[in-house]
């Protein structure tokens, strides 16, 4: 097992990604200028190289979400698009479309993003003998097969910890490009699954009207970071490339705060240097939180879903207690609320409604327009001013200690810097020199002066010098030294930093097909056939995004996620079902038909032929 554990934040930008690196992040990802799976979340090659040069200051590392599938068309600048994030100094890529195999690249390391479908040792043995050298697990995948593939693999094992679910199994979800011409695979999901359906029977009866019946509640692996660690993940995800800078600081400080308290019982260690000074105590609720599951961590939850609404909850914090012509209040004492402060709720129409309070005045609530619920309504707290606020100034320290050695030389004085990673650096000033008439003073203003890096990433752990007598040297001068002596040591880290290098070779080894062999392949070009075909597999079998004529009983979606579990309907538990199947979710003239695989408990969504579209 790697004896390095990985924290990897999302950055939606440049600013995003140093924020995360301050506040705990061993790593980054982030959307090249175009090709990755957030379109959305794209970024200049100025700011990704702005990104890697403060990274690197703390040997954390930038991965680059080049995970959409790619046009023949396309090839050409997909391959020069990589060889620029090389020469920037990107860590590595994480990639869907197998064509970048077949490409001739510069030695970067290569992650299998989770767009592949890595749900079987077969599969991760499978992307392990092609070169890649980390692989991001379905999300969708147990502790305990977790275990199963790092005891029979060597490659590095990321999984996801925090952050939104993609109902479908990741890179087989085609619903979007079904209904709108906007494919998952391409980048630019509509978001389907977040949407109102209707769930109806064989004979047309309404089972649940207009819910989000395949909206999931987020990720929170919270409590499982040891089990996962002791299974063999050293890389731990949070999602969030489109999530603002409030969610990146506060989930990153939350995960980096659990993971040190691990790491302090074992001989691991985190994969970058120094350490994280939080000035905020985080609070996950207190962010973008449409409530949390454990998912399949475990066991299946039944509560995965969140029906009422797919936007951001945030925290519970009482039920409605007294209402007045302008005011409210709830039944707990010991909340805290601003002026400013975003509430929502389920309005008397079953809806999800929100509204911001103008004041509060001891414990009454005055809302900008007093909402449509009654006593006895849950209310949660989704936005809190006060916090926002905080983060939004300055809110954590990356620091690196350090150690300052002084000499005196014949034409002035050598500083010798050494750090926390025994990186060191040396610089040598030039001045005139005479003792100081007060020894014990100087040196005190020595100490003090350099004992001040405010504004730098170093800390100074200790200052020695080589000489007894203190000379006298003017506190300008010293201020000046200490400048260089940081700027000197910030380049030699930076330099000092060597990036893994790994050069890709073609393989032949079989494909194991898993089962039939179709679409979800997500062959979209030629190079990416030929890597198929490379690896065993006849008649390679296009893309659902490139062939026009697949129409017919086509699979939209398939997920761990099952509807009748999630109702009570379950057949393993031999529940009892008052409906006649088969299933299907309906949003306006859209009819889709659910079938459930008990056999390996999932639900297939596919389009209903009998349907208007």
């Amino acid at each position: 097992m790697n004896n390095r554990i990985e924290l990897l934040s999302p950055a939606k930008n440049c600013e995003i990604g140093i924020e995360a690196i301050n506040h705990g992040a061993d790593a980054v990802y982030i959307g090249p200028p175009k090709f990755g799976a957030r379109a959305s979340a794209s970024n200049s090659f100025e700011d990704i190289e702005k990104l890697v040069s403060y990274a690197h200051l703390f040997n954390a590392k930038v991965y680059v979400t080049l995970n959409t599938i790619f046009k023949d068309s396309e090839l050409d600048e997909v391959r020069k698009l990589i060889f620029n994030l090389y020469n920037i100094g990107v860590d590595a890529l994480i990639i869907q479309d197998m064509s970048i195999l077949e490409m001739d690249i510069p030695p970067i390391h290569l992650h299998a993003s989770t767009q592949c479908d890595i749900r079987t040792l077969e599969k991760v043995q499978f992307l392990e003998k092609c070169g890649f050298q980390q692989v991001v697990l379905a999300r969708e995948t147990p502790i305990d097969t977790m275990k199963y593939i790092a005891d029979n693999t060597n490659v590095t094992l990321e999984a996801f910890i925090h952050g939104a679910l993609c109902v479908s199994y990741s890179g087989r979800c085609y619903l979007s490009q079904y209904q709108c011409g906007r494919s998952a695979n391409r980048g630019v999901c509509a978001q389907l699954c977040r949407v109102k359906y209707n769930l109806v029977d064989a004979d047309n009866r309404e089972i649940i009207k207009n819910k989000h019946l395949l909206s999931l509640k987020d990720l929170n692996a919270s409590s499982y970071l040891k089990e996962m660690i002791d299974a063999g993940i050293s890389s731990f995800k949070i999602e969030g490339r489109l999530k603002d800078l409030d969610y990146v600081k506060t989930i990153t400080a939350h995960y980096r705060l659990l993971i040190d308290n691990i790491l302090n019982d074992t001989n691991l260690r985190k994969a970058s240097s120094g350490y994280t000074k939080l000035l905020f105590n985080p609070d996950i609720e207190k962010t973008f939180y449409r409530g949390s599951t454990t998912y399949f961590l475990k066991q299946r939850e039944k509560n995965l879903s969140s029906f009422d609404t797919p936007k951001s909850l945030g925290k519970y914090v009482g039920k409605v207690s007294k209402i007045s012509d302008f005011w409210f209040s709830i039944d707990k004492n010991d909340v805290d609320f601003a002026n400013g402060d975003g509430i929502c709720f389920i309005n008397k129409n079953g809806d999800f409604e929100g509204v911001r309070i103008n004041k509060v005045e001891g414990g009454k609530l005055f809302p900008l327009s007093m909402p449509n619920f009654k006593i006895g309504t849950s209310i949660f707290k989704n936005f809190d001013a006060n916090y926002n606020k905080l983060l939004s100034h300055h809110s954590a320290d990356r620091i690196i200690p350090i150690e300052i050695i002084i000499n005196k030389v014949s034409t002035g004085f050598s500083f010798y810097t050494i750090d926390c990673d025994n990186i060191s650096s040396k610089i040598e000033v030039t001045c005139d020199v005479e003792l100081a008439k007060n020894s014990e003073s100087m040196e005190k203003i020595w100490r003090e002066q350099f004992s001040k890096l405010g504004n730098t990433c170093f800390e100074l752990k200790n200052i020695s010098f080589s000489f007894k007598e203190m000379y006298f040297i003017p506190s300008s001068l010293l201020t000046q030294w200490k400048k260089s002596i940081v700027e000197n040591h910030v380049l030699t880290r930076i330099n000092n930093y060597k990036r893994e290098e790994f050069v890709l070779h073609p393989t032949n080894h079989k494909y194991n097909t898993e089962g039939k062999i179709d679409y979800s392949l997500n062959v979209n070009n030629l190079l990416s056939k030929r890597f198929y075909e490379r690896h065993g597999i006849t008649n390679v079998p296009m893309a659902f995004e490139s062939n026009p004529l697949i129409v017919d009983d086509v699979e939209l979606m398939r997920t761990k996620y099952c509807i009748k579990y999630a109702l009570g309907y379950c057949s393993k538990q031999h529940n009892k079902i008052d409906f006649k199947e088969p299933l299907y979710i309906t949003n306006g003239k859209d009819k889709y038909r659910l079938i459930f695989d008990c056999k390996n408990c999932e639900m297939i969504i596919k389009k209903d032929n009998h349907s208007s579209i």
